[in-house]
């Protein structure tokens, strides 16, 4: 195989796996239940084959999902705070956070049982989400859009609570007023 065909070959099935992690993610956030892998690729319009060719194993798709959604919600940060006012920011950050807890839902036995095996470091996912909330919370304190008085564990806990009370996709409209009034509460007094 030459050179270039190899590069096609792999940028090929770069956007193939893409692909079936972003139609994996939907499918897990739409699920009442965890899906089957079978469904999974049905969704996609591909063999099973092909599926478990890019994750061999339910684990590996929901590890790959899981990961793909911590990097969405980091780097949304700071690329929302580049774009927009920082408590605009805060509230785009809180949709995408509801999104990341919409599709948790749909594979939690599979992503529970790997953080109990120690398959996926959940003190440092949290760390990181953390850390994303704060730099927008500093860049808000600093242009008087956000509190100075509240941390990233206060958001944190506010929005679990959110999306617990008012589950997405279901009770968008609802997750949607309480964002709102969070975000009145987050602005100076």
């Amino acid at each position: 195989m030459t050179e270039a065909r190899s590069r096609a070959a792999r940028s090929d099935a770069a956007r193939n796996r893409e692909h079936l992690l972003a139609v994996a993610t939907r499918v897990f956030a739409s699920a009442g239940a965890e899906p089957s892998m079978r469904a999974i690729a049905r969704e996609a319009g591909v063999g099973i084959g092909t599926l478990y060719r890019h994750f061999p194993t339910r684990e590996s798709l929901v590890d790959a999902i899981y990961q793909d959604q911590v990097v969405r919600l980091t780097a949304g940060a700071h690329e929302l705070l580049a774009r927009l006012a920082p408590a605009a920011a805060m509230r785009r950050w809180m949709d995408l956070f509801g999104d990341w807890i919409a599709t948790k839902n749909g594979m939690l036995d599979t992503l529970l049982a790997m953080i109990d095996a120690g398959e996926i470091a959940h003190a440092s996912t949290r760390g990181e989400l953390l850390a994303a909330v704060t730099a927008i919370l500093d860049a808000g304190r600093a242009a008087g859009d956000l509190r100075s008085d509240v941390t990233a564990e206060d958001i944190a806990s506010a929005l679990i609570g959110i999306f617990t009370v008012a589950p997405r996709p279901a009770q968008d409209a609802r997750a949607g007023r309480l964002l709102d009034l969070l975000m009145d509460g987050l602005r100076p007094r």
